[in-house]
């Protein structure tokens, strides 16, 4: 069974920069995409980023657009989310996900999920 898991959270100055990892227990399927959710305390969880893992397509949410770039490696089987420039509004809890077909905004189209990395960013 597929497995996800995350590292690189942890706490930041705001301007500051970290890049999480995401690194997937199988070898990549033909078809399928990765995401970057985030969850703060109360609130829903929210669209960060999606890669098309063959296409290389890559979409953002509009509150990281410019600040954030996915990215994957296929031989280490991880994909990367560096974050730079950033705001006490980044604080939450970062989650990877897998999806089958083309990259998704919605957290329900996702089948499997890492246990999620805390980043903290101060003001």
């Amino acid at each position: 069974q597929l497995r996800l898991v995350e590292s690189g959270g942890g706490l930041a100055q705001a301007g500051g920069s970290l890049r999480l990892s995401c690194a997937a227990s199988e070898r990549a399927w033909t078809t399928h995409s990765m995401g970057w959710f985030r969850q703060a305390p109360g609130q829903e969880r929210e669209f960060v980023a999606a890669i098309e893992w063959r296409g290389d397509s890559t979409y953002y949410g509009d509150s990281v657009k410019g600040r954030f770039t996915i990215s994957r490696d296929e031989v280490k089987n991880t994909v990367y989310l560096q974050m730079n420039n950033l705001k006490p509004e980044d604080t939450a809890v970062y989650y990877c996900a897998f999806e089958f077909g083309p990259p998704g905004q919605d957290p329900g189209e996702y089948g499997t999920w890492g246990q999620g990395t805390q980043v903290t960013v101060s003001s």
